[in-house]
């Protein structure tokens, strides 16, 4: 998957489309995330002790990572994510970043 936990996203389609936010949670084995203020979904809920009094809550359920493209700061637009290996200078070995395909900086 592409999109990481933390990440600024765009949604592309559905009922939230155009709404940005960042990126919750991720599930790579179904290709889910949860993005915050976007796809809200009621919950009757049962009081516990957590929440005395229970009732209906609303939250953010799971959305397909495919509805969603990852927003660069640096160009300020939807980008598609890149990957770039970099040799570490202190140990020698090689990591996978990710990259803005617009403008290379790195994500």
């Amino acid at each position: 998957m592409k999109v990481k936990k933390g990440d600024t996203v765009v949604v592309l389609s559905g009922e939230d489309k155009g709404k940005n936010g960042k990126v919750l949670k991720v599930n790579p084995e179904k290709e889910r995330i949860i993005v915050e203020g976007v796809n809200f979904i009621k919950r009757h809920t049962r009081p516990t002790q957590r929440n005395p009094k229970g009732g209906i809550i609303e939250k953010e359920a799971f959305i397909n990572a495919s509805n969603v493209a990852v927003f660069c700061t640096k160009c300020s637009s939807v980008t598609r994510v890149g990957f770039r290996l970099v040799e570490a200078e202190a140990s020698g070995s090689i990591n996978k970043i990710r990259i803005c395909r617009k403008c290379g900086e790195i994500l």
